[in-house]
């Protein structure tokens, strides 16, 4: 690693953090006066709820339905937000700024007018979908460098260098050309003399220049994978929470907070479904043993949550929600037994139709899992199954997981609910309800 990188932190903020000019112009008071003395690389996500819109704008194309309005709406959302930052700041170069936009949304237009053209739906859905945060990224730049200084911000365009394949939707990273282009990139940068790098989230681009996605709420793990790469000093993640809470604060009044956690007990709380980290964001950090600290940008001089390598004492019970799932049961169509065979065609078919199972259950005759629900991806594993399996299923369900349960806890969710499905092992108690 070169010399100018040592000591290189790594910032991430998410859609609340930038959604209007306030939060913009809070971010780069965060930058300012909590920021490293060295290098910082900050990785931003869309503004606001601009993914959700995006995703409704290509959805309706899909359909062939009207789009023109709602991304009248979007354009005049991030005009409005330019407006206020170039009253606020008067070195905001609006009028770049302006240009970009106009380039973004004559290319979402141009992308839209291609759906129901061309046959695949998850390539078409990167491409407009990941406008928000090549959206983002120019604003947020140009506020940083009104801020700062011209000279000392400088744009990386994740496309170019955070490389992956065309597994649309969720790809995987080529980590050895990744690490190649992302070091030299970002080296020139700051050999050149910027201080603040500024990249998109959850977006990165293949081979041939097509922009691919890492899956929703992916920009936590493109913080990770640069901090890999790069092998960054630590990471920040800066959220609308104090740091790292045993439940959503939304769901449940009582949360406590973890001062400091270990890897382990984090990754497996981003795989049963808490929505402050994002599942694949903690391996590459503990493979280089970089900590994570997740600070609220409402409050910056707070400690937050230290994730590193650590001992700590039994935790308080931690409860996590997941909302839109699936329940999918399959039997034989013999009333034969549920073998291994049977099991490596249903997994095989779960693989195929791109379907992460959340929990499982076998009996003698069926075998049932819970999944995130996509109709699309349903379907398909049912045409793949149909044949040789009766298969049902039941949708709008709630997974609800309890680490380190006890009596009490488990009391506390299970009371008055209907449990369709449980399932417990010696750290975890896991449910499924129709709310």
């Amino acid at each position: 690693m070169k010399d100018e990188l040592t000591g290189l932190q790594v910032y991430k903020f998410g859609g609340a953090s930038v959604k209007d000019a306030a939060a913009i112009l809070n971010l780069c008071r965060i930058v300012r006066d909590f920021g490293p003395s060295g290098p910082l690389l900050i990785v931003v996500s869309a503004m606001g709820k601009t993914t959700n819109a995006l995703e409704e704008i290509f959805n309706l194309a899909f359909t062939e339905q009207d789009w023109a309005a709602h991304t009248d709406m979007l354009r005049q959302y991030h005009q409005q937000i330019v407006d206020a930052l170039s009253q606020a700041m008067p070195a905001f170069d609006k009028s770049t700024v302006e240009a970009a936009l106009d380039d973004r949304f004559y290319s979402l237009d141009a992308e839209l007018r291609r759906v129901g053209l061309e046959p695949d739906y998850e390539e078409l859905y990167d491409q407009i979908v990941s406008l928000g945060e090549r959206i983002s990224v120019q604003i947020v730049q140009a506020a940083l460098a009104g801020a700062l200084s011209r000279e000392a911000v400088y744009h990386l365009s994740a496309p170019l260098v955070l490389r992956t394949n065309t597994n649309w939707r969720e790809g995987k990273v080529d980590w050895q050309a990744t690490g190649q282009l992302t070091q030299q990139a970002v080296s020139q940068a700051v050999a050149g003399g910027a201080k603040v790098i500024v990249t998109e989230g959850f977006i990165g681009g293949t081979a041939d220049g097509r922009t691919t996605t890492l899956g929703r709420e992916g920009s936590d793990y493109s913080a990770a994978i640069f901090a890999y790469c790069l092998h960054a000093e630590r990471v920040t993640i800066w959220k609308d929470v104090p740091g790292l809470l045993n439940a959503d604060p939304k769901l449940f009044p009582d949360t406590v907070l973890y001062p400091e956690i270990s890897y382990q007990e984090t990754i497996e709380m981003a795989f049963y479904g808490a929505s402050v980290i994002h599942p694949k964001t903690l391996k590459p950090l503990a493979d280089r043993h970089i900590p994570l600290r997740v600070r609220s940008f409402l409050d910056p001089a707070a400690p937050g949550t230290l994730i590193h390598d650590c001992q700590h004492p039994p935790l308080v019970p931690a409860f996590i929600r997941k909302g839109g799932q699936c329940l999918l049961s399959f039997e034989s169509k013999d009333f034969a037994f549920i073998s291994e065979e049977n099991l490596e065609v249903i997994f095989g078919a779960l693989a195929q139709a791109r379907l992460k199972i959340n929990l499982m259950q076998n009996s003698a005759i069926s075998f049932s899992v819970c999944t995130d629900f996509n109709e699309l991806r349903v379907q398909r594993l049912l045409a793949l199954l149909q044949g040789q399996f009766r298969v049902q299923y039941n949708s709008a369900l709630t997974l609800f997981t309890i680490k380190h349960y006890d009596a009490a806890s488990v009391e506390r969710l299970t009371s008055g609910r209907t449990l369709l499905l449980e399932q417990r092992t010696r750290n975890t108690f896991q449910f499924l309800v129709r709310e």
